[in-house]
């Protein structure tokens, strides 16, 4: 998920052993070698080796389908460690002042800088993000989150009077186990660890084993700083292995989980085993409502926006929902757009801001592609895109066409589950009351939008809608504005005031009223 995209211009191989950073050194396999071993946990301040030394997680170069990088593959053991590392300088951290803590994060966002050139490179490979877009947009989410969070705890009422007689106070819920998703990874871990860490949290990230390396990079960056022991963990593994620990463990207070729906569904089950804390925010199947006088450059903006991070996104607008008046005009006009729009190899330096690369593993290109061919077989018309492979992309790669599917429906597959790619499917409508439920009628609320000419009109279209966000003719976010779904896309809010109360809890101090003189 992207929280503010549009602020920014648009086996049989030699593993080769990647020395982890200790308190005076730098990885020093660089990172273009042709193969890197990340064997490490990060756990009380130390790169210590994992309890599971046989076992290795592959990390795939989505521009060709080849090995490039090895993690480690986590256990219940790693797990623990890391908690109770966190359980134990949970005291220290949250008796800190907050101008101290603001150090420690100033001081991880200037260690940052250092390896933020790695990681966008590490992006083009481990995410297939294009290298504009993996240096301009996902490299500098980290950066942006630091330095909001930094104004926005100097301005934050961490203690409140009631009555003359009550204090409401503010204070940090405990050991945060997140998990972060592979799709954006970078915005995941900044608006979860910030925040938690100035609210005086202690920290137990276990990242994506998808897009685990910038994970990597970016803890470097905190060891680095000279965060003290405990106060940031990070576990590399699996769910099943990792997450679920998490979930379940008594010492952790609270999950913050960013995926899928049906894991977030099992992450809340688990959680209630101690009636910890989970928010989560997870998957969306989102609409655009196209007014009836909504001019063809609303159409075309709007229309294109799932193809943004090439469709990996759980806000992505995904149906469109339109006149039966203009439908073959605008049917037209989506098409043009996305066939203006080049699938490129994530290392073309001469990609444009517009251009997509690969979608980020073979699991995933397997299922978009058995959705659009769930499309085909369910009588959606294919307009564009499809299951050819794009011109000029490599075959081992998992390159996706844009792919457009006119005269669909509700009840089609296409339209009611998340595909999380390239593909943009277009509804009908005859009336405004049926394109609100149209774009209701899902299991899913985390975004939507309206597109029309008479901006008051579509604000009354968009109190309608159900969902935690809704777009009018601009796909810019308000930075600090919250983000989350309703219904089944999470309970969870980010960024802002919104995303540092999470990880607060609420206390109220009773003493005497004072005498009156």
């Amino acid at each position: 998920m992207l929280h503010f995209l549009h602020h920014f211009p648009r086996s049989g191989f030699a593993r080769t052993s990647l020395v982890l950073r200790s308190a005076s050194t730098k990885a020093s396999t660089p990172l273009a070698a042709a193969h890197l071993l990340y064997d490490k946990q990060y756990i009380n301040g130390k790169w210590v080796p994992s309890s599971n030394k046989d076992s290795f997680i592959d990390v795939t170069d989505s521009n060709t389908g080849e090995i490039f990088a090895t993690v480690a593959d986590g256990t219940a053991v790693d797990t623990e460690q890391a908690i109770i590392a966190a359980s134990n300088a949970f005291h220290s951290w949250s008796n800190l002042s907050l101008l101290e803590r603001k150090q420690y994060i100033q001081q991880i966002l200037e260690e940052y800088e250092k390896v933020k050139p790695d990681i966008a490179n590490s992006l083009t490979k481990e995410l297939g993000a294009p290298q504009e877009f993996a240096k301009n947009v996902h490299s500098e989410l980290y950066p942006f989150y630091s330095r909001q969070y930094l104004s926005i705890v100097d301005e934050y009422e961490w203690v409140e009077e009631l009555d003359d007689i009550a204090l409401v106070v503010k204070e940090p819920i405990g050991v945060v186990g997140a998990i972060t998703p592979w799709n954006w990874p970078l915005n995941q871990i900044a608006c979860k660890m910030i925040p938690a860490l100035l609210a005086g949290c202690t920290f137990v990230l276990k990242p994506s084993e998808v897009t685990p390396i910038n994970a990597y990079l970016l803890t470097e960056a905190v060891h680095a700083s000279g965060l003290p022991p405990g106060v940031f963990n990070m576990v590399c593994g699996t769910g099943p292995k990792v997450g679920e620990v998490l979930a379940t463990h008594p010492l952790v207070d609270m999950v913050s989980f960013t995926g899928s729906t049906g894991v977030g569904k099992h992450l809340h089950m688990l959680g209630s085993s101690t009636v910890k804390r989970v928010r989560s925010e997870l998957g969306g199947r989102s609409a655009i409502v196209v007014l009836p006088d909504a001019t063809a450059e609303q159409i075309e903006m709007m229309a294109t926006q799932i193809l943004e991070n090439s469709g990996q996104s759980c806000l992505g607008l995904g149906r469109m929902i339109a006149p039966s008046s203009r439908y073959e005009e605008i049917v037209q006009i989506a098409r043009d757009a996305f066939e203006k729009v080049q699938v490129v190899e994530a290392s073309n330096d001469t990609a444009k801001r517009s251009d997509i690369g690969p979608v980020a593993s073979r699991t995933q290109y397997d299922k978009i592609r058995s959705y659009i061919q769930k499309g085909i077989e369910e009588g959606a018309r294919l307009v564009t895109g499809g299951l050819e492979a794009p011109p000029n992309t490599p075959t081992s790669g998992y390159f996706i066409k844009p792919t457009i599917f006119a005269d669909a429906h509700n009840d089609m597959t296409v339209v009611r589950e998340e595909i999380f790619g390239p593909v943009l499917c277009i509804i009908s409508y005859e009336s405004e009351e049926e394109a609100i439920d149209i774009a209701n009628d899902t299991i899913y609320g985390l975004s939507n939008a309206v597109i029309g000419a008479n901006q008051e009109h579509a604000m009354k279209i968009a109190s309608r809608l159900r969902s935690g966000q809704v777009h009018v003719n601009t796909l810019v976010r308000g930075p600090t504005a919250p983000f989350g779904g309703y219904k089944q896309s999470g309970d969870g809010r980010e960024v802002g005031t919104y995303g540092l109360e999470e990880f607060l809890q609420i206390k109220s101090i009773h003493r005497p009223k004072p005498a009156v003189k």
